[in-house]
């Protein structure tokens, strides 16, 4: 029994005591309840809080917590927010499953972080130490973020750190460049499938969003000049290198054609580059930043895909009036990301920490990405997988005509196994039949179990 069901369980236990105490009666104190009902007192002090939303307990620091006969609060009725609210603009089906955890229990056969076994934790424990005891920690940095950190982000994008804004993580990241560089109502263009994130990102922004299909190669450029032609999108959202859910990689002649369709249209690239670090076969791919002369280009990168996804920090990179714009739209939002968290992060960067971390770190991606391909290769044939990735965390496979991913997805789920549903990476095109597996977040073993299990569940 989860201890959500086993707080509720006590608090209509106490309900009953309640009803025949006086008002004004002392209840037992936690510790004693802990004790009579063999529960936490995490448990105990949960369902009591329950009881106080209910207007049946109040609690007096110091004394304890009292019965009280108050009036119950009437039912709120919060119907009239809906009409006031207007329309959704974020898709809420999409937005759960972004932050769908699972639990502890189930197999992260697809999961956009790495496993904690992956990351430099011992290492981050004595940076964080360190840092809680700089006074640097405790006051405020200017809005776009310490010097020494921007300086650290800039020198590998080639940038001047003055064109570098702090945020905290890519997604943030995200929503500020789509929120800023384009007016509500206006169109951005993605890649498709895309992630997900940055389709919330554009919905959130109040962006009409417009899908152009991408091979093995990236974005198809000449489709991609027909929806500049037809929309008029002065933002296009692009994953140059190693995109989530795909693995392409955008071809070195896409990339000049790319760039030169935004100079004739006067577009924004928002380039999404999460994946800087965690390239497996050969080198990463320069950030396309770094053949635009310009200030067409806008880049998002973070530290919480190779460091850790606590570590919620990253970086905007863009020039000229567009830089000037996103730092204004910073401050307007969040004074700045919390130094602390900014110290732990130039700790990391500075250090022989982080070489040795990225080293082992490939080595290790590497054969789990070996392990997961082999493993959907033997337990699930029926599977076509469209490309073996060079990097980041995502395999993405195709499956038989007329499979529905959303039941497949629902009863993957129901045995144990988190995998991700190809519907999410489309925009509004029909979808073919598509799952996204990751390798950074399951051990070989259950890289193994877990494509067995979904076999198992296929097959019933």
């Amino acid at each position: 029994m989860s201890k959500d069901n086993r707080s509720s369980e006590i608090a209509t236990l106490l309900r009953r005591r309640i009803a025949a105490a006086a008002d004004g009666e002392r209840l037992a104190g936690v510790r004693e309840l802990s004790r009579e009902y063999q529960a936490s007192a995490a448990t105990i002090s949960a369902a009591l809080a329950e009881l106080s939303s209910l207007g049946l307990v109040r609690s007096e620091p110091g004394r304890g917590t009292f019965v009280t006969r108050s009036t119950p609060a009437p039912e709120p009725d919060f119907s009239w927010q809906s009409q006031a609210l207007g329309p959704a603009r974020v898709d809420p089906d999409r937005a759960s499953r972004l932050g769908g955890y699972g639990t502890a229990e189930h197999i992260p056969l697809s999961w956009g972080y790495l496993a904690p076994e992956l990351l430099p934790n011992d290492e981050l424990h004595r940076m964080g130490s360190r840092a809680a005891k700089s006074s640097r920690a405790w006051v405020m940095t200017p809005s776009a973020g310490s010097p020494e950190l921007r300086r650290m982000f800039a020198a590998e994008y080639r940038a001047d750190p003055s064109d570098v804004q702090i945020v905290a993580g890519g997604q943030q990241g995200l929503v500020f460049a789509m929120r800023t560089l384009a007016e509500p109502g206006a169109t951005v263009i993605t890649e498709s499938p895309s992630y997900p994130g940055a389709i919330l990102a554009a919905q959130s922004a109040g962006l009409s969003i417009a899908s152009v299909a991408a091979d093995r190669d990236g974005i198809m450029v000449d489709r991609l000049a027909d929806a500049l032609e037809r929309t008029r999108a002065r933002v296009i959202y692009l994953q140059p290198s190693y995109a989530n859910p795909t693995g392409a990689v955008l071809s070195q002649e896409r990339r000049a054609q790319v760039l030169e369709l935004a100079v004739r249209h006067g577009a924004f690239i928002i380039e999404d580059d999460w994946a800087r670090h965690l390239g497996l076969d050969g080198s990463t791919p320069a950030p396309l930043m770094t053949d635009d002369a310009h200030g067409h280009v806008v880049t998002v990168t973070t530290l919480s895909k190779p460091a850790s996804p606590g570590l919620r920090i990253g970086a905007i990179i863009a020039r000229g009036p567009a830089g000037a714009r996103l730092r204004a739209s910073r401050t307007a939002d969040d004074l700045c990301v919390a130094p602390m968290v900014q110290e732990i992060a130039h700790s990391l960067l500075a250090s022989n920490v982080w070489p040795r971390h990225l080293k082992r770190l490939r080595a290790e991606l590497t054969l789990r990405r070996d392990a997961l391909v082999a493993a959907v290769r033997a337990n699930l044939p029926e599977m076509s997988i469209q490309t073996v990735p060079r990097g980041g965390l995502h395999l993405w496979v195709r499956l038989p005509e007329g499979t529905d991913t959303r039941e497949i997805s629902a009863a993957a789920y129901a045995a144990g196994v988190l995998v991700g549903d190809g519907r999410h990476f489309f925009v509004d095109e029909p979808p073919a039949q598509f799952l996204r597996f990751s390798y950074g977040a399951a051990t070989k073993a259950q890289l193994d179990q877990g494509t067995r299990t979904l076999a198992r569940t296929l097959a019933a």
